[in-house]
């Protein structure tokens, strides 16, 4: 039945309102309605990397752009890169949290912040197997062999060393999803964390859990909601249903600029809606991305530039991306209920049209 509508609406002329798959960068939906200069910035962040995609021919020709010139930033990706789609799939949102926290344990300030194990070992698997380029795991070395290291529920057992005290294992969760975030101090003072490791265990989606046992409706599944169930369930609850997801993420002091985001996988700040994460074993790193989607806000278009300059553990394939929207309560309102179906187009240089995404 489906074969036949299709077929009908092409007899009948609708086939023609779908779009043609842009081969150049200038024919992009949208492309010329974002404000391009303001992912200059961005892109020139990683230039200190020298990636394939950020030559230094290319960073040079960026630098020399006029601030705020979005015609001139506009003409630089023209000429410089062309096309590669990466297809669809889903995109969300994430974001630096602010919380609060302790340098040291008290009856208000329970929760330890686990600095990396000693004993944790990381391994890029691409080293053993070419196939497995891009991929990672972890473990610890036990009788001359990697094994696999404790999940969460086993680590939050033990007695691992803390960086800092929170008050609130929620708070702790969430942060270990975002990957870095803001500790407020009692006298004030904040204290910049970011990620240091991870355990090596898949990343399961507790809100995926959730909806699957019928807890919390399919299409309702955000940070918030996910809160309000674990804050409902009462500590045991909540606690059994974080063990659930076996990863657990480290943490480590980063010296940053109030002013900056967070510091991602190429080792850059983060810029607020022009940074996404992504897959590195098919989107390289630096590389610039225009991505078709939706405003989780308002449900306007959202197209525009941004730069793959992070990675996540829940995000995996061609074309899964996590957008970064800063910092505070607007972004996490924001980037909590982000789950937007999103058409993604790597933009590769036109001198080195396929870089490595290692």
């Amino acid at each position: 039945m489906l074969r036949l509508a299709v077929a009908a609406a092409a007899l009948l002329g609708l086939a023609a309102c779908t779009p043609p798959e842009p081969r150049r960068v200038a024919e992009l939906p949208g492309w010329g309605e974002d404000a391009l200069a303001e992912a200059i910035p961005a892109y020139l962040s990683g230039c200190g990397k020298r990636t394939p995609v950020q030559t230094a021919a290319l960073c040079a020709e960026a630098a020399a752009l006029p601030p705020g010139d979005h015609a001139a930033a506009r003409d630089f990706f023209e000429r410089n890169f062309t096309l590669r789609p990466a297809g669809e799939g889903l995109m969300t949102g994430y974001y630096e949290p602010e919380l609060r926290g302790a340098a040291t344990a008290s009856p208000d300030y329970s929760v330890p912040l686990h600095r990396r194990p000693a004993d944790l070992v990381e391994v890029d698997l691409s080293a053993f197997a070419p196939d497995l380029k891009g991929r990672r795991t972890a473990g610890r070395v036990e009788g001359g062999r990697l094994r696999p290291y404790p999940d969460r529920a086993a680590i939050e057992a033990g007695d691992g060393s803390a960086l800092l005290f929170l008050a609130d294992p929620v708070d702790r969760f969430f942060l270990q999803i975002q990957g870095s975030g803001r500790v407020v101090l009692p006298d004030g003072g904040v204290r910049r964390v970011g990620y240091d490791g991870q355990n090596g265990r898949p990343y399961v989606p507790i809100g995926r859990l959730l909806a699957d046992e019928g807890a919390i409706p399919r299409a309702e599944v955000s940070m918030q909601s996910i809160r309000a169930w674990l804050a409902a369930a009462g500590p045991d609850r909540a606690r059994a249903m974080m063990d659930r997801n076996p990863s657990y993420v480290f943490f480590r002091d980063v010296p940053a600029r109030p002013d900056q985001g967070p510091t991602g996988a190429q080792g850059v700040p983060l810029t607020p809606l022009r940074s996404i994460a992504v897959d590195r074993a098919e989107i390289p790193l630096g590389s610039p991305v225009w991505v078709v989607a939706r405003d989780p806000r308002s449900g306007a278009p959202l197209r525009r530039l941004v730069l793959a300059q992070d990675t996540g553990g829940a995000i995996r394939g061609p074309a899964r991306a996590d957008l970064f929207w800063g910092w505070g309560e607007a972004a996490a309102h924001a980037a909590g209920p982000m789950q937007e179906r999103a058409t993604l187009y790597v933009l590769q240089p036109r001198n080195n049209p396929a870089p490595d995404a290692g």
